[in-house]
């Protein structure tokens, strides 16, 4: 698969899931797509490995420096600390809520999906989590499945760091197939 000419958003702040995070922007990477780490603010921010701190990421662009409209997908990595933070910051959810209204995918992995939780998103979908936010997200309208990936028009969710390799290829699929575009208006 060739994702030549895509531009793949990963949003994520300090205490993002270690593999969540670099297994994807890999993945991607690997198969021609340009991806860039999107922030709260430039420089570095932190990766949460298992039961540690990590190793640090880049920041390719602050969320005030990146546009929804220049992005194919916007990929949400999990950990418990990295959600929580974005899903208090408005320019985070507009970011999410803006490409997910373009018709574009968004992947949610782990503890992500609050953040589809946050944004509206997670109403009337077929979804899955960490196991942790099962109640979480079936009590925000959202159909929870206990399956590696699943996948409801465009938007991808994945349980945890085991799923990652079903969830990297889904989201290289949508992208590639532009199924995204098949979402009917929400």
């Amino acid at each position: 698969m060739d994702l030549n000419g895509k531009k793949i958003a990963i949003l994520a702040a300090n205490g993002f899931e270690q593999a969540e995070l670099e297994v994807p922007r890999d993945r991607l990477t690997k198969v021609g797509a340009t991806v860039h780490v999107v922030s709260l603010a430039a420089g570095e921010i932190k990766g949460w490995d298992k039961k540690d701190w990590g190793r640090s990421v880049k920041v390719d662009k602050t969320l005030d420096e990146a546009a929804a409209a220049d992005y194919d997908a916007v990929v949400l990595p999990g950990g418990q600390i990295n959600p929580d933070l974005l899903r208090v910051e408005p320019k985070a959810l507009k970011f999410i809520k803006d490409i997910f209204d373009a018709k574009k995918v968004v992947a949610a992995v782990c503890h992500a999906p609050w953040l589809l939780i946050e944004t509206g998103i997670a109403k009337g979908r077929r979804m899955t989590s960490f196991k942790s936010i099962k109640t979480d997200v079936a009590n925000a309208g959202a159909k929870w499945e206990d399956a590696e990936v699943v996948v409801d028009q465009g938007v991808i969710t994945s349980r945890n760091p085991g799923d990652l390799e079903a969830f990297s290829a889904k989201i290289i699929e949508e992208v590639k197939e532009g199924r995204h575009s098949q979402r009917s208006a929400a």
